[in-house]
């Protein structure tokens, strides 16, 4: 018995929850309360799946010392009858027992062996208990609300915990709804009477319930498409146009968004005109102010003054200013998810462009259009040539390789979950291969098998989440691009479908008596602490069970793409290979994809030349030595050169032809008889000969030519 394995699951759990919320979440701009809840629901969820399988194995531990108790009164009542027994008293002969009892013995007394990862039986009880109603109350309660806290218009802590009640109306009543029609049904009853315990399993059913729902949902669509995803993304062309599709309808999404982030902040402009700094409404406009750009306020305050009040002017009022408040917020939001996925499609549109040239490339060395920030350890090993060997020749071979196992692993968990409820023979997959694990006592291979089975299950669920587009107002962003909104829905995503999903999962591997009607079977800890349903027979014995065999209906409209061709029909714009609709897309996809690889080639181009121009004239002595060597004649240049071969100088300015003719082009005459302007420098001293070194030499155009006019193509 050691805590050590449970110890270290925890804190590498902890270290797992704070290392994706760093990496997807900005801790320095977020705030503090979102982080620590948002990292709990994390940690919480995370923990659940990590654990559960330790439960699993000792739970088999357990079970084996029952079978061991079972058996051993009805061996010890057997008289073992001696085989030699001499009738003489003095005799001391000890008398031997037959081989078939020996060997019934050595079967009894042969020990259960014990997982390196049991501990104490009051340990995981005490942990779930924890863990579970903690998940519960922030997933129903305490997140649902932050969320629409978040987003709340109002200028007060009460107006916005009533705008976050309203707003999720629809969430709890769902959850209501279900936990009624369960309380009704109970007290209708005869036989059962209503006390706390029964109302404890009446509200753990009423969440389960709902989070089975929508896991059964989720899991139709993952399964087939997360296998064909990794599948496709051997394929680099077809992932190609499918991002193109991709950036030509966000193109459209993204300009929408900036035109309503334009008219929601001109009408902070107006309203901010209207009320005044003597207003009493105007601290809420100065709050509305600290949700816009820095560019809105800067030109808001440069336009304040002290006019007259008193003149009559229609001042918006507070419940219009608190709706002005929650667009701008919404407005923001949306406009900062469409620039965050936009850049990200951009990102992945370019590598999948690089991809496919150097698939092609003869010097096997992999190039990329832009400069990559990387590691100098990794910069080191992973050589050009080492990556073009495994982006172009054996990545698509480990993507197909592992689409064919997570196919094998979809089919194993459609065939389970239709099957899971019979108990003999025993047809579903993952519990013949437990059980078999069991009887040898592998406890590492159950432990292991049940964190990839439950990660599988969580992956096609979550993915699914974040690729329908209904719920599309979420995302999930590197690089601290995240933001809060989404990071609060991840949390109480998580929280809402671990604990189904984990039940699920036991009913799986036959660990769930009440699923399959089994006396001999040894209760998880887990289970004990979720209880069973059985106040309600109709969800247990029904809908728990055959309602998940709806999973195959939904994986073979999942595969034949149904769904994206019914909304393809009735206008809304699916990535359908063989429509021309689709190719038009597919078209300004690449024509944007073009547009936005030349802006950041003049950006790049623009950097460059910065930089070059401060390498040769950011350092002082270099400015004084070019300028020195401008004011010298040349014969003064040849005798320095002369006389000194050391240091380095630059070249003297020789006038030519292209001056004379560059004055005499001038589209009005000068008029040199004027007197000298104030600040006026002449450009033959030598302050003139400073403020020339201190501009950008720009070389003069031939005679008969015109100067285009700059910037007329920074919108291409």
């Amino acid at each position: 018995m050691s805590a050590g394995p449970l110890i270290i699951e925890i804190v590498l759990t902890c270290f797992l929850a704070a290392i994706l919320l760093h990496r997807y979440g900005d801790l320095r701009k977020q705030h503090v309360l979102v982080t620590l809840f948002t990292f709990i629901a994390w940690y919480f969820s995370f923990m659940i799946i990590f654990i559960l399988p330790l439960d699993v194995s000792s739970t088999f531990y357990k079970q084996c010392l029952e079978e061991r108790t079972r058996s051993l009164p009805v061996t010890t009542t057997t008289t073992i009858a001696p085989s030699n027994v001499t009738s003489s008293r003095n005799d001391t002969t000890t008398p031997k027992p037959s081989s078939h009892l020996l060997v019934r013995r050595a079967v009894i007394e042969e020990p259960c062996q014990m997982p390196v990862s049991h501990v104490p039986d009051n340990v995981l009880p005490t942990l779930w208990k924890i863990v579970y109603w903690t998940s519960q109350f922030l997933t129903w309660f305490l997140l649902p609300m932050m969320q629409s806290y978040s987003r709340a218009g109002d200028f007060t802590v009460a107006g916005k915990i009533k705008s976050a009640v309203i707003e999720n109306a629809l969430y709890y009543g769902t959850y209501f709804l279900i936990f009624g029609v369960c309380l009704i049904y109970v007290a209708a009853r005869p036989d059962l009477n209503i006390d706390g315990e029964k109302l404890k399993v009446i509200g753990v059913t009423a969440s389960n319930t709902w989070g089975l729902f929508l896991l059964v949902l989720l899991l139709g669509y993952g399964l087939v498409e997360v296998p064909r995803y990794v599948w496709n993304n051997a394929k680099h062309s077809y992932m190609l146009s499918r991002t193109y599709f991709k950036i030509a309808k966000q193109s459209t999404e993204k300009t929408e968004a900036e035109e309503n982030l334009e008219d929601v902040l001109e009408e902070v402009k107006q309203a901010s005109e209207k009320i005044r700094y003597n207003h009493s409404l105007r601290r809420h406009v100065e709050t509305i102010l600290e949700k816009c750009p820095d560019s809105v306020r800067n030109s808001v305050s440069r336009t304040e003054d002290y006019e007259d009040y008193n003149k009559s002017i229609e001042t918006p009022s507070e419940k219009a200013l608190v709706k002005l408040h929650r667009n701008v917020i919404y407005a923001m939001q949306t406009n900062k998810r469409h620039q965050t996925q936009w850049s990200m499609m951009m990102q992945k549109s370019f590598e999948l462009e690089d991809r496919i040239l150097n698939d092609m490339s003869i010097d096997k060395r992999y190039k990329h259009s832009f400069p990559v920030q990387r590691n100098r350890i990794v910069q080191r090993f992973f050589t050009p040539n080492i990556e073009w060997y495994w982006r172009c020749l054996c990545e698509p071979w480990v993507c197909r390789i592992l689409a064919v196992i997570l196919t094998i692993v979809s089919f194993m968990v459609v065939w389970s979950e239709c099957l899971f409820f019979i108990k003999s023979p025993v047809l579903s997959i993952f519990a013949v291969f437990i059980n078999l694990a069991k009887e040898n006592y592998d406890y590492v291979y159950i432990e292991l098998a049940s964190i990839l089975t439950i990660a599988y299950l969580c992956t096609c669920a979550y993915y699914s989440v974040f690729q329908i587009k209904i719920l599309n107002y979420y995302y999930i962003a590197p690089h601290h691009q995240t933001n809060e909104y989404s990071l609060i829905f991840t949390g109480m995503l998580l929280c809402r479908l671990t604990p189904p999903m984990c039940l699920n999962f036991l009913g799986l591997i036959h660990l769930d008596s009440h699923v399959t009607h089994s006396e001999n079977i040894h209760e998880t800890a887990y289970t004990l602490i979720m209880g069973h349903m059985d106040v309600i027979p109709i969800i247990s014995d029904g809908f728990n069970i055959y309602f998940p065999i709806m999973i195959v209906l939904l994986c073979i409209c999942t595969y034949f793409s149904l769904g994206s061709r019914i909304l393809h029909f009735l206008g809304i714009n699916q990535f359908i290979g063989d429509d021309d609709l689709t190719s038009e897309l597919v078209d300004e996809g690449k024509e944007l994809v073009k547009r936005e690889r030349r802006r950041l080639d003049r950006v790049a181009d623009t950097e460059a030349r910065r930089r070059e121009w401060n390498t040769r004239f950011g350092d002082g002595s270099n400015l004084n030595r070019s300028v020195g060597a401008r004011m010298d004649s040349p014969e003064d240049m040849k005798i320095r050169s002369g006389s000194s071969n050391q240091g380095s100088y630059t070249m003297p300015r020789v006038p030519n032809t292209y001056d004379k003719s560059e004055l005499l082009n001038e589209a009005e005459p000068i008029d040199y008889s004027d007197a000298p302007v104030e600040g006026y420098t002449s450009p033959n001293s030598a302050a003139g000969y400073q403020a020339q070194a201190q501009q950008p030499r720009i070389k003069p155009q031939r005679p008969g030519t015109r100067v285009p006019p700059r910037g007329i193509f920074d919108d291409v």
